[in-house]
């Protein structure tokens, strides 16, 4: 079994403890290093290469944002785990941009630390139920200020749809070009349609949209649209 390489990165030593021993608990996972700061765990990120970091958005120094932006630049092959307390989907969708393949409140450490790693090692995406209503919530508040209500959603085919799943899992163009045996070029050409036809404007609001319409999930994504209707 391969072993799971952590790193994790917050200016409180209690809640790298905290997060330490539940990580520890798991067989075949090793927190290969701490940081207090984001340049220190910008660095770590780079000499370590772990499997996963997780981040909080809140450390000195860099922002856990631009800490994100640049462990994905330089160890690409490392996966975000953000941290945080923050429960604003302006900050989910800063964090999504950058690069981060999910999203932990500190008040669910306890419960999901475990899940989230071992989601985002596996390539998933790691909303928490609470984080999905955030982004669902604040998906709708940016898309009614510029569309009419009951505006019906414009139709996509099945390739478009076969994309926009994707590279809503985090998929780059390059994997999706070689999952799907097309050219990197028609990724982005499709891409582009996607996002001209679907009125986005960013990777975030793309993996907004597919929750919202079922082609990926989120925990509590049925629930919340159930209550739109």
């Amino acid at each position: 079994m391969k072993q799971l390489r952590i790193l994790i990165a917050d200016d409180h030593g209690l809640v790298r403890r905290g997060a330490r021993a539940v990580l520890r608990s798991r067989r075949g996972w090793r927190v290969v290093g701490e940081a207090a700061n984001g340049r220190e765990a910008v660095q770590k990120a780079k000499e370590l290469k772990p499997d996963v970091a997780v981040v909080d958005i809140g450390v000195p120094e860099l922002d856990g944002v631009e800490v994100t932006r640049q462990i994905r630049e330089t160890v690409p092959d490392t996966k975000v785990l953000v941290l945080t307390m923050h429960e604003s989907d302006q900050m989910v969708r800063r964090a999504l941009e950058a690069g981060a393949r999910g999203y932990l409140l500190k008040s669910d450490l306890t419960e999901c630390l475990e899940k989230a790693v071992e989601a985002v090692a596996e390539g998933k995406r790691f909303p928490t139920p609470k984080v999905s209503e955030i982004m669902l919530e604040g998906l709708l508040k940016t898309r009614s200020g510029h569309q009419k209500e009951g505006r019906a959603v414009p139709r996509t085919t099945p390739r478009e749809l076969e994309i926009i799943r994707l590279l809503a899992e985090g998929k780059v163009n390059k994997e999706v070009a070689a999952l799907l045996g097309i050219s990197v070029r028609t990724v982005e050409t499709h891409r582009a349609k996607i996002m001209l036809k679907l009125g986005l404007h960013s990777l975030a609001e793309l993996i907004f949209y597919a929750m919202r319409h079922g082609i990926i999930s989120a925990p509590s994504a049925a629930e919340y649209l159930a209550k739109q209707k």
